[in-house]
């Protein structure tokens, strides 16, 4: 008897593992393919080797990358070489990268960014926010753009218990922001087990100097977080395949109003301040993504996404490429005509559209 309850959990138990793990290919899109739609006037950007994750605009066209993430399995082609923060005038006739100098003081060699945020104070202070991963661990770093000197100083290092697995950052003050957590725990072998589980823990933060708190949850893969001018806000949820709307409170509260389903990974959102169009970032397969094969290297996809509060958005597939060009695409920002495509580990695309 006592055997026949032990083979009846155990069959039980391998039930559930084979199920998770189909559920998980299917959010991961593993069979998932892509038909490449090319844009005529791109070219990749020189001096961005090794992944572009995100990228953010200011409105005098000065553009701001967040490059070189590593995390643990995740793939990278300069696995020594620490992170940075580069900018591209697009304004210039023929825009390109530079990296800008950090402050004394900061520590360079565990530098690991991964989302980026701009805020302009009402004396035209530019603040840069940057999500830190210093020996994967999760800081928000505070810096001042100086841009007679191209170079950020360093202001602040923000730690709390309620950011335990950050993955990307919109600021609203020049200390406050919403961050999004992509998972509940720190630990990286517990960061498996509630994706593999699909615990729905993930979570997005509102923090200032004077209030943390948590607002919003419930989610899959909490990723990409931006703002409209008309303060909505738009969050990306990758294994969900889904893109929530919603509303900024007076109390920073947010209040949900719609969910738009898609058929990708989406990553980071950008928001077009004057159409209020949404580009989008995506991985069409995310298994690709994390199994990293040379001779099947994950895909890229470009969505842009128009009139989203509506009942009926318009969702274009601006660009495709299945890899040959451009592997695993995370975010996609435009700005006067011209389009620029960060990666998560690989190149970056700059194109005239």
């Amino acid at each position: 008897m006592g055997r026949l309850v032990t083979m009846s959990l155990l069959g039980i138990a391998v039930a559930l593992l084979g199920e998770r793990l189909v559920a998980l290919r299917n959010r991961l899109k593993a069979s998932r393919e892509v038909e490449s739609i090319d844009l005529p006037n791109c070219h990749l950007i020189k001096g961005i080797e090794a992944g572009a994750e995100d990228i953010d605009i200011l409105p005098n066209g000065l553009a701001f990358f967040s490059v070189g993430l590593k995390f643990p399995g995740l793939h990278s082609f300069a696995p020594d070489k620490s992170g940075g923060i580069l900018m591209m005038d697009l304004k210039d006739e023929k825009p390109r990268a530079l990296e800008l100098r950090i402050s004394r003081g900061f520590d360079l060699a565990s530098f690991n960014p991964h989302g980026i945020s701009t805020f302009i104070d009402n004396d035209d202070t530019v603040y840069l926010f940057v999500v830190n991963h210093p020996d994967f661990k999760n800081t928000v770093e505070i810096f001042k753009f100086e841009e007679e000197e191209n170079s950020l100083l360093h202001l602040k290092t923000i730690k709390h218990e309620l950011l335990p697995s950050v993955n990307d950052i919109v600021a609203v003050g020049p200390a406050h922001f919403y961050a999004t957590n992509d998972h509940y725990f720190s630990d990286p072998f517990l960061k498996y087990l509630e994706t593999y589980l699909n615990l729905h823990w993930a979570n997005v933060i509102y923090y200032s100097p004077n209030e943390v708190k948590l607002i919003a949850e419930g989610f899959d893969s909490e990723n990409g977080i931006s703002i409209s001018p008309d303060l909505y806000i738009y969050v990306a949820d990758t294994l969900a395949h889904e893109i929530h709307v919603l509303e900024k409170q007076p109390s920073m509260n947010l209040t949900q109003l719609k969910v738009l389903q898609l058929d990708t990974l989406v990553d980071n959102l950008s928001v077009d301040p004057s159409s209020g169009d949404i580009w989008v970032g995506c991985h069409p397969n995310g298994q690709k993504l994390f199994v990293y094969d040379p001779n099947n290297p994950p895909s890229s996809e470009v969505l842009r996404i128009q009139n989203i509060l509506s009942e009926k958005p318009t969702v274009t597939t601006v660009y495709a490429n299945n890899g040959s060009v451009l592997q695993g695409s995370s975010v996609a920002t435009e700005y006067d005509g011209k389009l620029l495509i960060g990666t998560l580990y690989h190149r970056a695309l700059y194109c005239e559209l």
